[in-house]
């Protein structure tokens, strides 16, 4: 590559009315009263935008295939299309109060990187891909990030398609319905490396004013289902002191979770955010008390040391009042840790291009953590209003997202490799 084509490259930017444009166009779809989005997982309106998106692809002279989750992957030949694709990519489903930027961004601003290329004529060596992947939010069909899921081998088709929505539909059955099962089998996509931009989620970025997140990492999380066991009786006529009383129990319990994530700074992060009651009766003293614990942190070895800290915390508690206490672990995600080679790539697009940069661990999960699994990948965030997410007032400022999407095109084609 000659130093005229260096210059030229560098300066390459992204359009940042034409992108905000697209995910206004998108977000109108399932819109909602209060400026967001609601559209679930393998409904119409998921179609519906399943259907715009690739069309916007074709209409860059991309190719369109699905795999038999349903993930989409949009591509852009390279020169050797032997290589594998440099990829981007996120979701388009929604929370049911969900906001337009949250997974939308991280496909648009990877639609958004090719109509750059294109419009430039910038050939890169390697193929360029914009993937969609199928159910990240979990809101209709558990588990989450369903389509990455699958593709990396955490868990099976199988298991994937006979997951059921409240009303008993299946995912293979919304799938074929909306005519997303395609004939690619899952996971048999090579990635040469895996770049997703989004909108951070939280307020650091914003209340450090700093326009580009690089992400090193995403905290592992434990969740558990704690149910405490007392015996119910009448408010009134029990004195305190012979009381079975599950609820006051279950509330030592939920002060420790947030005491033990405490104990672990900076990352640690212990909520208890589903309870039920029973029998749930003003009167009555509660005789069984069924709550969720989410403990998240770094590292395996924190995440461990904070399990066996809540383990002995309900040992003794258990001896100390005699109830019945059960706590089971429900599901796990390991920390994950971004390949350097792709964080460096984000950070040095981010210097390049003059924004200002702060690492920033992601307390959230993306699907970028299953794509670890099988291909160096890297995370790119900014800022989102209040650090607001999952809500219909989420909002992001148009020049935040044109400079992740300016990131994002120069970590990609450090990657792929301009030809010259």
């Amino acid at each position: 590559m000659d130093m005229k084509t260096v210059s030229t490259i560098d300066a390459l930017r992204v359009d940042g009315d034409r992108l905000w444009r697209s995910l206004m166009d998108l977000g109108a779809i399932g819109a909602t009263q209060k400026g967001g989005v609601c559209r679930l997982a393998l409904t119409d309106l998921d179609k519906q935008g399943r259907d715009l998106v690739s069309a916007w692809a074709i209409q860059q002279g991309m190719t369109v295939t699905v795999d038999q989750i349903g993930n989409i992957f949009m591509r852009r030949a390279g020169r050797n299309n032997d290589l594998p694709p440099v990829m981007t990519g996120s979701h388009i489903d929604t929370q049911p109060t969900g906001g337009k930027f949250d997974g939308n961004y991280g496909v648009l601003s990877g639609l958004e990187v090719i109509r750059t290329l294109n419009q430039h004529n910038i050939q890169t060596e390697a193929p360029i891909e914009v993937a969609v992947w199928t159910n990240e939010e979990g809101s209709r069909f558990v588990p989450v990030m369903m389509g990455s899921g699958v593709f990396c081998g955490a868990f099976t088709l199988e298991h994937a398609y006979a997951a059921k929505d409240t009303e008993g539909k299946t995912v293979k059955d919304e799938l074929a319905r909306i005519g997303y099962i395609g004939d690619q089998i899952s996971g048999d996509h090579p990635i040469g490396a895996y770049y997703e931009a989004h909108i951070e989620q939280g307020p650091v970025l914003e209340n450090a004013d700093t326009v580009i997140g690089v992400v090193p990492a995403v905290l592992g999380l434990a969740w558990y289902d704690c149910v405490v066991t007392g015996f119910e009786s009448h408010a009134g006529p029990t004195p305190m002191a012979i009381r079975r009383d599950a609820l006051q129990v279950a509330t030592y319990i939920m002060q420790e979770v947030v005491a033990i994530a405490l104990r672990y700074p900076p990352y640690g992060r212990g909520t208890v955010g589903s309870v039920q009651v029973m029998p749930n009766s003003r009167n009555v003293i509660p005789g069984q008390v069924t709550f969720s614990i989410d403990l998240r942190n770094v590292s395996d070895a924190t995440l461990d040391s904070m399990n066996a800290e809540l383990d002995a915390y309900i040992d003794k508690l258990r001896a100390d009042t005699g109830l019945g206490i059960t706590l089971q672990r429900v599901s796990y995600f390991p920390p994950c840790a971004f390949h350097p080679d792709c964080v460096s790539q984000v950070r040095n697009a981010a210097n390049m291009l003059g924004y200002a940069t702060m690492d920033v661990v992601s307390g959230a999960g993306h699907d970028a953590i299953y794509t670890a699994r099988v291909a160096p990948s890297g995370m790119i965030f900014v800022p989102c209003k209040d650090g607001v997410s999952h809500n219909e007032i989420e909002d992001a400022k148009p020049e935040h997202l044109e400079a992740g999407a300016n990131v994002l095109l120069h970590a990609m084609l450090a990657s792929a490799v301009v030809v010259s």
